[in-house]
């Protein structure tokens, strides 16, 4: 089932803050996820719980979803992800 995704402001900062190759990557791998489900995801703990990470490379989307939306509210590098 497709989702559709819905940027949180936090996240579209995280995203303008990244250089154009690692942008696009990262919107390839959203894109990818939302359509198929297919990805390096899992299920996020402690205060995330109920959240989930997409893994793409050095950096991690973090997300929610909701019925059939992917309501994203992160995308920083692995080392910052989980502050």
């Amino acid at each position: 089932m497709p989702y559709r995704i819905d940027w949180l402001d936090e996240a579209k900062a995280d995203v303008r803050r990244l250089d154009r190759a690692t942008a696009m990557r990262v919107f390839e791998g959203i894109l990818h996820y939302a359509r198929t489900g297919g990805g390096k995801v899992e299920p996020l703990h402690g205060d995330m719980a109920g959240s989930f990470r997409l893994r793409l490379g050095d950096y991690r989307v973090l997300f929610a979803l909701e019925e059939n939306v992917m309501r994203i509210f992160g995308v920083r590098n692995r080392r910052e992800a989980y502050r």
